[in-house]
């Protein structure tokens, strides 16, 4: 048996296969039907409408409909594209035991406990027959595939054959349904007349609980209580019984023929799944389950597949392997259909029979040929299969093979892999003694090697004389000669080997992924698949195209993949050439597909760097479509995506995303929409490109950030302009805004007169001195003029004057990109044609984008005069590249002593040629970035450390947590996030830089010593250490001690997450910090326990005092246990326990608490043992120690079954197994940790 999927639900009671989709239907003992996707693994529905069992369900043939019938005697049929029931069919009086559509009529038949058969016509909505004649249960009924037939299994110990050709003739003729029906009474009482019985099948000794037809032959076979599965033969005269198959142990519940073989399958309640062969009548083969029972079966009408409904849930499988064997030598294929060796020729494509082979595994299932391996060399096979647990067969073949000619004897031998490895030499895995043979081409053992592994299970051909061997989670590169392994890969379990021709690279497939490497098995690459993966080849570039259940993909050596095609059935790929893949599908036939190899050739000369074929590929146009843009992005190569793209959006988007600023600039004024130029202004502020980002802030009408971008590149005279047009736009805040930053206090006070804020006006023009302001702004005051005037020692606060104007940053000279050249000289060339055509000189894409940003920045002076401003544009005068240089040598003057005097200056002939050697040098040498060196925080973790605190100090949180769960077994880093940033920050000083310079981190170092400069780091500097931890004790005790329980409870967590996170420097230290952490879990435990009390309501006596009791068992300070013996007695008392009041009185004794506490016990005590008994039943025993539950607040007696928690070492029930420890919240209970480390001499134990 080959699972292909399994669920585990309730009991499985009926079962349908769709006829083309991977699908099944699962009707459950509990009321539900589900809807997998077995190819998927997956649930797609679930509908629940039923009351009760669901014990039948059928799929339509071509409809959305499927129908179920179950223990509320209703039968409905849903859609299962709507998700819902279409309608229910009422009739049945008990249970309906199976439902089947007919497979060319609306019809459906049902069988019921009621003892009746009905037919039902579903498009009608009605009951069109109904067949009586059993007298037990009718268990089951089937529609003949192709006749006008149906069978019914009962209890009666009958099985039944009715003829429905009266049916058939009376629905067919027209309005026959109508006239002919028979009133409903009549017919639920004595049946209809147009389907009576055919034959009575009797012979079993029981109740027959399945009967089925076989698909193409006059034949029926039933399963029955007897444990008997008959099968019967049947004419047009009569029917009787051919044999009996015995061998079930118990009821047998359902049994079907294979639709491809001469097979029969039957389940039981034995716990098995019987199969037999239909010729010989015997049992083939027997799978058996532990604990489940089966109850159904169903098999698919296309494929073959079967599914299997039990105890426990069902499972979808196969009865044998369909993959053929088969091999490939240069343009020849090698493979076996039925008993044949064939051979195809792909140049020719002539298919030819080489030779007859024995049918290996002829007396049973699944025991064909598995691999098939060519010997060119020798002209020989070797093919292995699963007969006797693994076995192998050698054939030579024949050098004038003819056709059908009988091969030789072949050579056998027991082994679970057999592959060459020499011209005249094969290996064989030998699992029983673990060892490899090698033999010759007569069969002689050779030699023995022992396996690499004790639990190798395959070996596969790796070149001459090397295996890959593989075992349970990995695959070892093994050489036969040297005994040795060479390399070693973890791997899933790999199931076949595919190697390139050259033996280079290397494909190993699994169930679910395949691992690319080269002939050493170094650099692998995995491709997860969610689909069973079913074969591979490499094709002549170097790509691997491979198989899924559905889908024809490509994979490349570094793990991309990708869809070719889909597949309408399983192919095995044998070669690719060409883009044509040659394939064998599972019936052994010849397939070939071609394909277009364009977007992987394409994927791959970009991975290999292949530009000049990429460029072919972009001109052909060859590819299209948002995934090559989407996966040219992802690989870092947009300035490619840019040739495929005509899309001005998204070739924006793609050119901010390369930093080319002049395409992103032309995309957006094609645009021309407000986000577009945000985003081009933020990308040109990234680069530095002044005039960009003015033009870009002009165009978004951002008056804001533009008067701040000419504040802080000193352009003022821009910066009045600004001003002026804020004046215009009644903008008072963006008036004063910009006279703040021009320093125009005659201004500043203007616009406060104007905007009516005269107290304010007059203050700010007496400050500043404008007498004349100050006196008309008084006299307009209609209250007494504030005081103003500049204390003494007060100076003018006004912007500093600009120095230097900022331009656009300098940006490095580097030599550009293939495509990017390529791109450059295309642009070029047709600006040089078009400015050839307008009889100027071409430009190219930079000038044309600086001549448009500086044509929008010129400023018409008089039009802010007048009232035409406003147009959507702001024409402020931002000057175009190197404004400032041009007509340089204009200056000088041509006579006179007037104008720049600028002579030429007599150097020296060396000194003239030195520098026009470092111009050249410069321009033509690309200027190289010093490397950076090695960040502390890098040496920090180069030592290795397993201290969490350091990681987490040097900002590598990730591997901090790792070792946390490894350590302790933290799951949850939530709560631990704070106390990581505090630790992060602590470990590093910043140091501000001068305006535009960014800060300096320095790294600050625990062993850093003023007297060695040169010190490398070694170890942070740490924010939490053990003298810290103590003084937050001393805190939390005197929180204790003031009965502030919340706030304790809180210091103490923060302590329980500080801990792990300290470093102490001796092993004394780590004891303290061990003893300091256990104080820490029994005050955590108590505080909860106390605060848990506190929440009871006051009517729950009995668990307020147990909480009061467990409260006394923490391990405490003897002032807390005193106060907490304290309050146990007086919950007891009140609640007159008096004997374990009693208890708590004499304890309270021993600890010598204080005289006033003393003397109340002692009086207390003697009021208890004049009545030594407990009035409430509470779960305290103080006889009997215990720990207490962290979680539960219940006692964990002594010989108790527990889990801790790995860190604190607090102790749970069982049943908090795998739960979040309340003891800080960020440790699994139960998990494996190594222990609290926090000590470097920790590390060397």
């Amino acid at each position: 048996m080959l699972t292909k999927f399994e669920t585990k639900s309730n009991r499985v009671k009926g079962l349908s296969f769709h006829p083309k989709r991977p699908w099944v239907l699962a009707s459950l003992h509990s009321g539900v039907v589900q809807l997998w996707d077995y190819r998927m693994g997956t649930l797609i529905d679930r509908f629940d409408e039923h009351d009760g069992p669901v014990r039948g369900v059928h799929f339509h043939k071509s409809q959305p409909l499927f129908v179920s019938g179950g223990d509320d005697y209703k039968i409905k049929i849903w859609n299962y594209k709507l998700r819902r029931c279409l309608f229910t069919l009422l009739g049945h009086l008990d249970y309906i035991r199976t439902v089947q559509f007919h497979h060319e009529y609306p019809w459906i038949v049902s069988a019921s406990d009621d003892q009746t058969i009905r037919i039902w016509n579903w498009q009608s909505r009605t009951c069109i027959s109904v067949l009586t004649g059993h007298n037990h249960y009718v268990m089951c009924a089937m529609f003949h595939p192709k006749e006008d037939l149906v069978v019914s299994a009962s209890l009666d110990q009958t099985v039944r054959v009715w003829d429905i050709g009266g049916l058939r003739k009376k629905t067919v003729a027209p309005g026959g349904e109508d006239v002919l029906r028979l009133p409903p009474m009549n017919a639920d009482l004595f049946g209809g007349g147009d389907a009576v019985v055919k034959y009575v099948l009797e012979g079993h000794d029981r109740g027959v609980n399945w009967a089925a037809f076989h698909p193409t032959l006059p034949l029926i076979v039933s399963g029955a209580d007897d444990r008997q599965v008959k099968l019967w033969r049947y004419n047009e005269s009569k029917a009787w019984e051919v044999d009996t198959l015995r061998g079930h142990t118990n009821n047998v519940s359902c049994v079907m023929f294979h639709a491809r073989q001469d097979l029969i399958i039957s389940n039981s309640e034995d716990k098995s799944i019987r199969v037999w062969d239909m010729s010989k009548r015997t049992g083939v083969q027997t799978f058996r389950r532990e604990h489940d029972r089966f109850w159904i079966l169903a098999s698919h009408p296309e494929i073959n597949l079967l599914a299997a409904g039990h105890d426990g849930g069902m499972i979808v499988f196969k009865l044998e392997r369909e993959r053929p064997a088969c091999a490939v030598h240069g343009s020849t294929l090698y493979y076996v259909k039925d008993r044949y060796l064939r051979t195809y020729d792909f140049t020719t494509q002539r298919d030819n029979p080489l030779m007859s082979i024995r049918r290996a595994g002829s007396a049973g299932a699944n025991q064909g040929p598995k691999t098939l391996a060519y010997n060119p060399a020798e002209n020989a096979l070797l093919i292995t299969s699963d007969v006797d647990g693994g076995s192998f067969e050698l054939y030579a073949i024949p050098k004038e093979a003819a056709r059908g000619d009988t091969a030789p004897d072949a050579k056998r031998g027991l082994g679970t892999s057999a592959v060459f490895i020499a011209r005249n030499r094969f290996a064989v895995l030998d699992k029983s003694t673990n060892s490899i043979q090698i033999r010759n081409l007569q069969n002689e053992i050779t030699k023995k090697v022992p396996t690499p592994c004790a639990t190798t299970d395959a070996i596969f051909y790796a070149g001459t004389g090397m295996l890959l061997c593989r075992s349970e989670d990995k695959v070892t590169l093994f050489d036969i000669q040297q005994r040795s392994s060479m390399a070693e890969l973890a791997t899933p379990f790999v199931k076949y080997v595919v190697w390139n021709n050259d033996m280079s690279m290397v494909a190993l497939l699994s169930k679910h992924a395949i691992i690319i490497a080269d002939k050493r098995l170094g650099g692998a690459q995995t491709v997860h698949e969610t689909i069973r993966v079913k074969s591979a080849a490499w094709d002549d570039s170097g790509v691997l195209l491979y198989t899924t259940l559905n889908h024809l993909k490509y994979c490349l050596p570094n793990g991309d993949s990708g869809i070719i095609r889909t597949l309408d059935s399983p192919l095995y790929v044998t070669r690719v050439a060409g883009g044509i893949v040659h394939a064998l599908d599972r019936e052994g036939k010849i397939r070939t597909i071609q394909v277009d190899p364009t977007e992987y050739m394409f994927k791959l000369a970009l991975l290999q760097g292949r530009y000049d074929a990429v460029v072919n590929i972009v001109r052909s146009g060859g590819l299209c479509g948002t995934a090559i843009i989407s996966y040219l992005q992802q690989k870092g190569f947009p300035e490619v995506a840019l040739h495929f793209v005509t899309d001005e959006r998204s070739r924006f988007n793609l050119a901010v995303q390369c930093g080319n600023i002049e395409v992103a600039l032309q995309a957006a004024q094609a645009l021309d929409d407000k986000d577009t130029w945000y985003r081009l202004g933020v990308e040109a502020l990234r680069q530095g490109n002044y005039n960009i980002v003015e033009f870009s802030y002009q165009k978004t009408k951002s008056y804001e950030r533009l008067s701040f971008l000419y504040l802080i590149a000193g352009h003022t005279d821009k910066l009045r302009k600004m001003l002026k047009i804020a004046e215009m736009r009644s903008d008072v805040m963006g008036r004063f805004h910009n006279a703040l930053y021009l320093g125009d206090v005659k201004e500043q006070v203007r616009i406060m007169e104007e905007a009516g804020q005269l107290p304010l006006a007059y203050v700010a023009a007496a400050t500043h001195g404008l007498a004349e302001d100050a006196e008309r702004i008084g006299s307009k005051l209609s209250c007494e003029a504030p005081e103003a005037g500049a204390p003494g020692g007060s100076f003018l606060m006004q912007p500093p004057q600009p120095i230097l104007r900022e331009e656009n940053w300098p940006l490095l000279t580097v030599s550009k990109g293939f495509f990017e050249t390529l791109a450059a000289k295309g642009a070029a060339s047709a600006a040089a044609a078009a400015g050839a055509a307008a009889g100027a000189p071409g430009a190219g894409a930079k000038g044309r984008a600086a001549a448009a940003a500086a044509a929008a920045m010129d400023i018409d002076e008089s039009a802010l005069e007048g009232a035409g401003w406003g147009a959507d544009d702001l024409d402020l005068g931002g000057g175009a590249e190197g404004g400032e240089e041009d007509n340089l040598e204009g200056m000088g003057g041509e006579g006179g002593s007037e104008g720049w005097e600028m002579e030429d200056l007599d150097l020296p002939a060396d000194v003239v040629a030195e520098a026009a050697a470092a111009a050249a040098g410069g321009a033509a040498a690309p200027f190289t970035a010093p490397a950076p060196g090695v960040p502390a925080s890098q040496r920090w973790l180069d030592k290795r450390t397993q201290l969490a605190a350091e990681h987490a100090a040097a900002g590598s949180w990730a591997t901090a947590m790792s070792l946390l769960h490894r350590q302790l077994g933290a799951a949850d880093f939530e709560p631990l996030k704070p106390y990581f940033m505090d630790l992060y920050s602590a470990a590093f000083a910043v140091l501000p830089g001068l305006n535009g310079v960014p800060s300096v981190m320095a790294h600050l170092d625990r062993t850093w010593h003023g007297d060695v400069s040169t010190q490398p780091p070694t170890s942070p500097t740490l924010l939490y250490t053990l003298s810290g931890l103590e003084e937050a004790l001393k805190a939390a005790y005197k929180l204790v001690t003031e009965g502030k329980f919340s706030d304790a409870l809180r210091a103490f967590t923060r302590m329980i997450h500080v801990i792990p996170l300290t470093v102490v420097e001796s092993r004394k230290e780590v004891d303290d910090v061990k003893e300091l952490l256990a104080i820490c879990r029994e005050y955590h435990t108590a505080l909860r326990c106390e605060l848990k009390r506190k929440e009871l309501r006051d009517d729950d006596m009995a668990r307020n005092a147990e909480l009061a009791a467990y409260f006394t068992h923490c391990r405490l300070q003897p002032v807390h246990l005193a106060l907490s013996l304290r309050s146990a007695m007086t919950i007891f008392f009140k609640l007159k326990n008096f004997a374990t009041c009693a208890t708590f009185c004499r304890r309270l004794l021993e600890l010598n608490a204080g005289a006033k506490i003393a003397e109340q016990a002692r009086t207390v005590l003697a009021a208890c043992e004049k009545n030594p008994v407990d009035a409430v039943k509470v779960n305290y025993d103080p006889r009997n120690p215990f720990d207490l539950c962290a979680t539960t607040f219940t006692p964990i007696y002594k010989g108790s079954k527990y889990v801790e928690d790995p860190y604190t070492g607090a102790r749970f029930i069982p049943d908090c197994k795998g739960q979040i420890s309340p003891l800080g919240d960020f440790v699994r209970i139960g998990a494996d940790a190594s222990g609290l480390l926090i000590c470097p001499s920790q590390q060397t134990r």
